[in-house]
């Protein structure tokens, strides 16, 4: 496939102007083998790694087949709809869409959450041809009216298997069931879980399955490094990595937003242009972020998980994982932020104690061993502790595995309220009785009753969030005196969840909405 041009692949003419103007020159193995098919009019199921093309692999395609239509769309009525897991993702797609299609004569129409109806909904009701959304404000829109899916002929779920990670399964099957049987169906995901397969044989007819990489490969060309360094010492290793000037153009990840705003901080007061982006922020500060980034206002980005997937930004030289990530694909998706589209970058891990399983996750995964590089001597750095022999290291590593294997959830982490897998300490160690108590004159003051010595609590001390103390007597339950009052038969179906409930991480209300919105 090295010597196929875009020409030799049945592009159009305009296609190929437009991809010569952008910069294209030969296409990447995944847009060779998957141009083709999408042409033939089969369904396709693509595994490949980030930064592998697969934009370019399904919108030319959809662009060639739309550019035969000569009846402009009809208002509400998209043709092709994109279904993306985060909003930078789909922003990303529909400037790919925007460059391809260039003097084509078609609509581009973007649906994601974080912005005002008012404009999207104007855009749907002039009509649009190629429609990307995510799916929480998409299912908004359709039940309100203002979009419909029956006239879709050509769905693409990209990135499914990040749309299931963040619990969109259920909106993913209520919008392919909206749109039209006589349809041209596309999945793209970087891993193919057990839900992906089935979804993937539910929705596809007879694909043509495209895998580039085998699941869990980084990019050949991303030099892997990792520096053994105690917690406390991260922020200043990171400063002194940042006084080389060959790290241009640089992400940084944390696990947290909270971390993810100390870090960019830290390194705004040392001089260093910094951007954050998070979950936290609207969506307009998040794109003014990537913006800054893009154009070289900021030489750092320093992001969560959100935008591992969501980030396509030529030139990055390096990616500086701060903290490993809890699953090991989440890496694999960070550091193909950087080597994209043909060119070499550099990723580099930062590991405390505490990630040191996460590590070994990683390398299992990707079947590779990420060299390990000594900490540069900084006065401003706590020395970090001698790397112990690979055959210790590897028995430590399997006694943790076993110390942690009836959890699920890899390395014991705090959640900080004192309960599930929050124990840090061996049993027996310090507890709760065994922690300093504030003065006497301090205690009832911040309302901590808790901590009364015995015999000296009463009602009044507790804090007043219930009825007044002369309202009912103390101890008494408030609906002790009520009448019993059974539920009628058939309110609710036999074992569904209660009203109110949470089903799959969503809010009040039935488990359904908020679970859904908070990353549309």
């Amino acid at each position: 496939m090295s010597n196929v041009s875009f020409a030799d692949l049945g592009l159009a003419e305009p296609l190929l102007r437009a991809l010569d103007a952008a910069g294209y020159t030969v296409p990447t193995p995944i847009q060779a083998r998957t141009i083709p098919a999408l042409l033939q009019g089969r369904d396709v199921l693509g595994i490949a790694q980030t930064g592998t093309g697969k934009t370019a692999a399904f919108a030319l395609p959809i662009l060639q087949h739309l550019s035969g239509f000569r009846e402009r769309p009809q208002p509400k009525h998209p043709r092709a709809l994109v279904l993306a897991p985060t909003r930078e993702l789909a922003v990303q797609i529909g400037r790919s869409f925007d460059t391809y299609g260039r003097g084509l004569g078609l609509k581009l129409g973007m649906v994601i959450g974080g912005l005002g109806f008012g404009r999207q909904i104007e855009t749907l009701n002039r009509g649009v041809d190629i429609l990307v959304a995510t799916p929480g404000r998409l299912l908004d829109l359709v039940e309100r009216g203002n979009v419909k899916l029956a006239h879709v002929t050509f769905l693409v779920l990209d990135e499914a298997d990040r749309m299931f990670d963040m619990g969109f399964i259920r909106d993913v099957r209520r919008i392919v069931a909206s749109v039209s049987k006589q349809r041209q169906t596309l999945l793209f995901s970087a891993t193919m879980p057990g839900d992906i397969s089935k979804l993937a044989a539910e929705i596809l007819k007879n694909p043509e399955k495209v895998e580039i990489a085998p699941q869990g490969r980084t990019v050949d060309k991303i030099d892997q490094r990792v520096y053994f360094v105690p917690a406390a010492a991260k922020r200043a290793l990171l400063s002194h990595l940042l006084n080389d000037e060959t790290l241009e153009r640089v992400i940084v990840f944390t696990r947290t937003k909270r971390g993810a705003n100390r870090v960019a901080e830290a390194l705004e007061d040392r001089g260093v242009r910094s951007e954050a982006i998070h979950g936290n922020k609207s969506q307009n500060a998040r794109q003014k972020a990537l913006d800054n980034f893009s154009r070289g206002r900021a030489r750092v980005l320093v992001a969560t998980d959100l935008a591992s997937r969501g980030i396509d930004v030529s030139g990055v030289t390096h990616v500086i994982n701060y903290e490993l990530p809890a699953d090991a694909e989440s890496y694999v998706h960070r550091i193909g932020r950087t080597a994209r589209a043909g060119a070499s970058g550099i990723a580099l891990s930062f590991c405390d104690g505490s990630e040191r399983g996460q590590l070994k996750s990683i390398e299992r995964l990707t079947n590779q061993r990420i060299a390990v590089v000594a900490t540069p001597a900084n006065e401003d750095m706590p020395a970090a502790p001698p790397l112990r022999p690979k055959a210790e290291r590897d028995a430590r590593d399997e006694g943790e595995r076993r110390e942690h294997r009836g959890n699920g959830h890899g390395p014991k982490r705090g959640n900080g309220n004192g309960n599930g897998r929050g124990g840090h300490r061996p049993f027996g160690e310090r507890s709760r009785a065994d922690r300093p108590s504030a003065p006497a004159e301090h205690q009832w003051s911040r309302g901590d009753y808790r901590d009364a010595p015995q015999g000296e609590r009463t009602h009044d001390d507790r804090p007043r969030t219930g009825p007044t103390q002369g309202e009912r007597p103390h101890g008494a339950r408030p609906n002790a005196n009520r009448p019993y009052t059974p539920r009628p038969q058939g309110d609710r179906p036999f074992g569904g969840p209660p009203r109110g409930g949470r089903r799959f991480g969503g809010g009040g209300g039935g488990g359904g909405r908020s679970g859904r919105g908070r990353a549309a």
